[in-house]
């Protein structure tokens, strides 16, 4: 079976943004008196939203002001802007895909499009951007991705969708597509990322984008 559509994750799939990311985080929510670390920061937040990380501190009976989502993302700009650098080969993947392909990601659009254009990957998307705050439930719920492949005019079966972490492989499985996990980021140097990613349902796993081509063709 051929794929209709190839969906891309954002961060740790097309940019090399989730040690950057999760570093920002952290230095912001020490400014609310919450301390945390790489570690838990992986562990609960990888792939998802602002809102999801608000909702939790807040459930947990932190008091997030309003203008947190400001105040990283006015930090995560000057960390991208100084390090930022494009997932190795993905460049060159993108350039010899002769299908339909677009990016779900649960960053805003405003920081996905900051990434791609800091990266040179903007003109491989054009206005194929579809992201959290499109959907009433980010990730790990299938909204993000069923309302791309919807965008797109391809059906969840035919779809693929590349992906680094837990919640946007479950998202995935949960909207009837393919889910291969991607581990080549940098936040999985010294982890086990191919056990996470298999253990939320990946069909496949792989570290190198220069490896992409050979499974493009489910097996």
């Amino acid at each position: 079976m051929d794929y209709s559509l190839i969906i891309f994750d954002c961060d740790g799939v097309l940019v090399d943004s989730e040690v950057l990311s999760c570093r920002c985080l952290i230095e912001t929510l020490r400014g609310y008196g919450i301390e945390t670390d790489l570690d838990e920061v992986f562990r609960k937040f990888l792939g998802r939203s602002t809102t999801a990380i608000i909702q939790h501190y807040r459930a947990a009976g932190y008091a997030i002001p309003d203008d947190f989502p400001q105040v990283l993302r006015a930090r995560i700009r000057q960390a991208f802007a100084a390090e930022l650098q494009p997932i190795e080969d993905i460049e060159h993947v993108l350039r010899r895909l002769a299908g339909a392909h677009c990016v779900a990601s649960s960053s805003d659009l405003d920081r996905v499009e900051f990434s791609l254009a800091l990266t040179g990957l903007a003109d491989q998307f054009s206005e194929r951007i579809f992201t959290a705050q499109m959907v009433a439930k980010g990730k790990p719920a299938p909204d993000l991705f069923l309302y791309a492949a919807a965008r797109m005019g391809a059906e969840p079966t035919r779809t693929l969708v590349i992906e680094d972490s837990v919640s946007g492989v479950q998202a995935a499985k949960a909207a009837g597509m393919t889910a291969w996990g991607f581990v080549g980021g940098s936040h999985y140097a010294a982890r086990d990322g191919r056990a996470l990613l298999i253990e939320a349902g990946a069909d496949r796993v792989f570290e190198r984008m220069a490896d992409f081509r050979r499974y493009q063709a489910p097996g």
